[in-house]
């Protein structure tokens, strides 16, 4: 009998097959023709201490980028994290430095300030059925505050030298902060993957409504990943204040864009259910590759936030075409 000719499948398309390379590698070859066009524009670039530099400069913004990973993996969004930075920074050093507090007050209670910001990020969202764009854009304005009553309008320095390790410590040639940051890409990759968690952060990102009717705690769930971008907030805020021995009143700021960037040029989609923590790791080395070799090459910093705009519009412009493309 002569198979209907409606039950024979479409060969992909040239434009399908691009895609399909492209989410699976783009990126990286992306990254790796980046390195290469400025190692030649500036040898300085393939310097072993500048690249040292630039994988410790990352990490700042990588590991917030991979609890941000979880949020956009639900396709939501947290615009506080720049926030959450500059105010668990402050708590850390008014520990040490007007409240004497020791060297493990000033590290957990930042990281459950951090977490408790991200619960009441999710809560409010969640049980308040109001969009987390808007709420966090209201926790933004509240812990940059925040941080300037803490601060009383003048930076803390001079920290613990045990506390400094966390910002500027070694492990023989690595930074302590890229340690944290490949240990953070690595747990949470596995955690993604391999476990439970992961599977319904993937399900309700692609689908929250068959999410819920499937038994899945949505609204539970979606508050445990703003708790996860909210501790790592902390860390980062630990990371940045302790490698800068100062918790400055404006730290984090802008730290919205890169993070973002980091995770959508990574390949996770904004529009959730696709992607992961390894694209983050490379989206994060691109963006610090970026703005490393404009410094090298003395471009203006007003031109350097002009490519980074670029560079994360033309992210999502790719997504786009992608879901476009992908789903015919």
């Amino acid at each position: 009998m002569n198979k209907s000719v409606n039950n024979v499948k479409p060969e992909k398309s040239l434009t399908q097959s691009f895609f399909i390379l492209w989410d699976r590698v783009g990126i990286l070859l992306v990254f790796l023709v980046v390195c290469l066009i400025f190692g030649i524009l500036t040898p300085r670039f393939f310097h072993p201490l500048n690249i040292i530099n630039v994988i410790r400069q990352v990490s700042i913004i990588g590991v917030i980028a991979v609890g941000m990973t979880f949020v956009i993996l639900l396709g939501l969004i947290d615009l506080s994290v720049g926030s959450i930075v500059a105010f668990t920074g402050m708590i850390a050093a008014a520990l040490q430095v007007k409240w004497g507090g020791g060297l493990f007050l000033s590290i957990t209670i930042p990281l459950l300030v951090g977490t408790g910001i991200g619960f009441f990020n999710g809560y409010v969202s969640t049980k308040g059925n109001i969009h987390p764009f808007i709420v966090t854009l209201g926790t933004m304005s509240i812990f940059r505050g925040a941080t300037l009553l803490v601060a009383q309008g003048r930076p803390i320095s001079g920290m613990n030298p045990e506390f400094r390790y966390i910002g500027g410590g070694m492990v023989g040639a690595i930074p302590f902060p890229v340690i944290l940051f490949i240990g953070s890409v690595i747990f949470a990759g596995w955690i993604l993957k391999r476990t439970v968690f992961g599977r319904y952060t993937y399900s309700i990102g692609g689908n929250p409504e068959a999410a819920l009717l499937s038994g899945i705690q949505v609204d539970s769930h979606k508050v445990k990943c703003f708790c996860i971008l909210g501790f790592l907030g902390g860390l980062s805020g630990l990371i940045l204040t302790s490698r800068l021995n100062s918790a400055e009143m404006l730290a984090g700021s802008g730290y919205e864009l890169d993070v973002i960037g980091a995770v959508i040029i990574g390949g996770t989609s904004l529009f959730g259910g696709e992607g992961g923590v390894y694209g983050t790791l490379v989206g994060a080395l691109l963006m610090g590759s970026v703005t490393n070799g404009l410094n090298l090459l003395g471009v203006q910093p007003y031109w350097q936030m002009i490519v980074r705009g670029s560079i994360l519009i033309a992210a999502l412009l790719m997504d786009r075409l992608k879901r476009r493309f992908l789903e015919q």
